[in-house]
């Protein structure tokens, strides 16, 4: 079996660079080179399995794609020469461009100042310094984190799947109950600040939870990928309740210590070109903290001396592991990798109602 060394690696880096400026046939990280009829061949193959994405004439969707894998394969060489933890890969992404991409996958409505401006701070999970926890925490090992879910092309409804992921991890804690719950319900029921599939935010969600006192099961109030019409007699169907809603302060260590406890919503700049096409290991790519796109943390750990968030995602299981990406932890900036640190929250779950089945 043929494998790569570093300085083939840098070579085939070299020559990929070279390729994508004259327009050449680009090469692969096994260090071939890719014609245009097997560039062909694997858009059919990426089409059969992902179907269609964003509709546009067909022409210019294989030119996005090529040019994606021109640059999944660049970025895949510098891998293997040790340059990136990361890898990309020809995801249900990969026949988008990136301004497709950003238009139509993420999902956050941020309230004019909302980052550093903590509607309900709380010091619960508020680290001291050289606090000891726990190195590693994995939820779904726990049973506590629910299957990985889709929003679906063109719905900016990634807020609604923060929030409904949290909610329902802490209601297993709780109760020891994983019950899958319903996103439709907040698009279409919660209307007082957020806004369905154009965008919104989770503290709203968590208050809207609380105000309606609870939120139906999404096998009731199944997801559709659109923006409807609130259905009242699901609205008042509550399968799961919650107490409360916290804020975290701008500090990973604290960040860590929630994570240790619950799984946490967060926001993230995931607007980037690494993101959209990312396939596995340690995400360091580069990305701001131009908040557009809500996920969920649920654990952390280390791989190889590099600290990492495991974050579930809303794209499916075909993006990335499995539907999951583990993002860089404890770096300088005070806002974490892409931000994920500027705006945590989570559901507080203190009682175990009435028909509830206890943890204990």
């Amino acid at each position: 079996m043929r494998t790569t060394t570093p300085l083939m690696a840098l070579l085939l880096l070299m020559l990929s660079l070279a390729a994508a400026a004259t327009g050449m046939p680009i090469a692969s990280s096994s260090g071939q080179i890719r014609s245009e009829e097997e560039t062909r061949r694997m858009y059919a193959e990426w089409t059969a399995q992902h179907g269609s994405p964003i509709t546009n004439e067909e022409e210019g969707r294989y030119e996005a794609f090529r040019d994606n894998l021109r640059y999944i394969d660049e970025h895949n060489a510098a891998a293997d020469a040790g340059i990136h933890s990361f890898r990309l890969g020809l995801n249900r992404f990969a026949g988008l461009t990136n301004e497709e991409y950003r238009a139509a996958y993420l999902g956050l409505r941020l309230r004019s100042g909302a980052v550093g401006d903590l509607r309900k701070p709380s010091a619960r999970y508020e680290a001291a310094d050289g606090e000891a926890l726990p190195e590693s925490v994995d939820w779904r090992e726990k049973g506590a984190v629910g299957k990985v879910k889709d929003q679906g092309r063109s719905c900016g409804s990634a807020w609604a799947f923060s929030a409904i992921a949290a909610v329902e991890s802490i209601n297993q804690i709780v109760t020891g109950e994983l019950i899958s719950l319903s996103e439709q319900e907040l698009m279409d029921c919660d209307t007082s600040y957020n806004a369905g599939c154009d965008g919104g935010l989770m503290d709203d969600a968590f208050e809207f939870i609380i105000s309606n006192g609870g939120i139906d099961t999404d096998e009731d109030y199944p997801y559709k990928a659109r923006n409807d019409s609130c259905d009242a007699n699901k609205r008042n169907r509550k399968a799961v309740t919650i107490d409360d809603y916290e804020d975290l302060r701008m500090n990973e260590k604290s960040l860590q210590k929630a994570v240790s406890n619950q799984p946490v919503s967060v926001a993230i700049e995931a607007g980037g070109r690494d993101f959209q096409l990312y396939k596995s290991g340690i995400f360091t790519g580069t990305c701001g903290t131009d908040l557009d796109h809500a996920t969920t943390i649920v654990g952390y750990g280390s791989e190889n001396g590099t600290d990492y968030w495991i974050v579930k995602e809303s794209y499916g299981t075909s993006w990335g592991e499995s539907g999951y990406a583990r993002m860089e932890r404890n770096i300088k900036e005070t806002s974490g990798k892409c931000g994920i640190a500027m705006l945590p929250s989570y559901p507080v779950k203190n009682t175990v109602p009435t028909g509830e089945r206890s943890s204990a």
